[in-house]
């Protein structure tokens, strides 16, 4: 089903409608944009690309700057800096849609990173609070944390007196964004992770949730569904906000770490976290949205998905139910550059929906766009799919 009657202003949702959907670009950008997925959908390409892209960027190679970023940096990332993302968050908000700010560098090491990031994303924020477009941002707990220090917290081990003073930062450096948040009105989504250190995120991001959403929620989970039991523990976190008197804040996403997720677990010799298979993550997301709609009051959530079925059930279940449309608790969220069909009629129709665009150097970024190319390749379909929809809506401008 890719329709939906709805009563009021815009009233109809279609996700076919692809000159909706690509009604914020240029002839000149639709081609640019085909060109690009063309050359995305070949994985062998991607592959190739991918390894001489990352050593390129590494080496400082004078053209490597320049080729990125006329080409798959424009299309999935919103600019160098806050400033230079601007021209895109503003013409996103002149079609009704919001923008979700992720400073995109990669997990760090060193506490000088650290502080770094935390500075970066506290700076996002109140840009953001200057920006009615940008009501959250994105953080990844790496960013702020040595990896090996959430696997210990996970683990329950002790820590040695310097590591008990690094994870004291690491509270520090969480507790004095989530503060930003809610003293400049933004929230913040905190990124999910592997499953190793995922327990010791949720800790950590529970004691903020915990903190900081007892009236408003600025401060939000992730849930990634592709892990069979985050349903279960998407339930048990509503009934622990509830009961420890705070509102749950939750980012509902399918998952990104599922092929390492079962290498390791095969290894290891422990049983996958993973579903068995793309239906049984397709189920637990659904219910999973269902769930929140239905605690739509005490939970505020966030629908991050390319998935179009999951996207149409919310939609029903909010006319179903004479919801308000544009709830701050009801959102959609799809990644910059992808999914325009799915963003921009959700917009049309007067939904809450956002775009999710990473910014950063080039060299900062590289590592997160080149994640982007291997995970949407041809093996998922996605570029296959991206493509289709731009050549469509050529073909309907007369230019294909």
């Amino acid at each position: 089903m890719s329709q939906i009657i709805m009563k009021g202003k815009n009233a109809k949702l279609d996700f076919s409608n692809t000159e909706v959907a690509f009604s914020t670009k240029s002839d000149d950008e639709l081609k640019k944009a085909a060109w690009l997925f063309k050359m995305m959908n070949k994985k062998w390409l991607v592959e190739f690309g991918s390894k001489i892209g990352m050593q390129a960027v590494k080496w400082h190679l004078p053209f490597a700057g320049t080729v990125v970023k006329k080409t798959i940096f424009a299309q999935f990332v919103g600019g160098t800096t806050l400033l230079e993302c601007q021209p895109a968050i503003t013409k996103l908000f002149s079609f009704n849609t919001q923008c979700i700010l992720d400073y995109g560098a990669e997990a760090k090491e060193e506490e000088q990173d650290f502080n770094h990031t935390m500075r970066e994303t506290i700076r996002a924020i109140e840009f953001g609070a200057t920006n009615e477009s940008v009501p959250v941002v994105s953080c990844k707990i790496t960013g702020l944390a040595r990896f090996n220090i959430l696997e210990k917290l996970q683990n329950k081990e002790t820590f040695n007196e310097e590591e008990k003073v690094e994870y004291r930062n690491v509270l520090k450096r969480l507790d004095a964004i989530c503060y930003s948040a809610s003293e400049k009105g933004v929230g913040v989504f905190f990124d999910a992770e592997e499953s190793w250190i995922q327990d010791a995120i949720d800790e950590l991001v529970d004691s903020m949730m915990k903190r900081y959403n007892q009236k408003t929620v600025f401060v939000y989970n992730t849930f990634q569904m592709y892990r069979h039991d985050r349903l279960q523990y998407l339930k048990d976190s509503f009934e622990k906000a509830e009961k420890e008197g705070y509102l749950l804040g939750a980012k509902l996403v399918r998952g990104a770490y599922m092929e390492k997720e079962r290498a390791r677990a095969e290894d290891m010799g422990y049983p996958s976290p993973i579903q068995v298979d793309k239906a049984a993550t397709d189920k637990d997301y659904n219910d999973a949205v269902r769930f929140c709609v239905d605690h739509y009051e005490k939970i505020a959530f966030a629908n991050a998905t390319h998935n179009m079925e999951s996207c149409m059930l919310q939609a029903n279940l909010i006319a179903e139910r004479k919801l308000p449309k544009d709830h701050p608790h009801l959102n959609f969220c799809q990644l910059y550059g992808m999914s325009d069909q799915i963003t921009f009629n959700l917009a049309h129709a007067g939904f809450n929906v956002a775009k999710y665009m990473p910014y950063g150097s080039v060299q900062e970024v590289v590592p997160y766009l080149v994640r982007r190319a291997q995970e949407n390749s041809s093996v998922t379909g996605d570029m296959g799919r991206e493509l289709g929809v731009v050549m469509e809506e050529m073909k309907r401008r007369g230019l294909a």
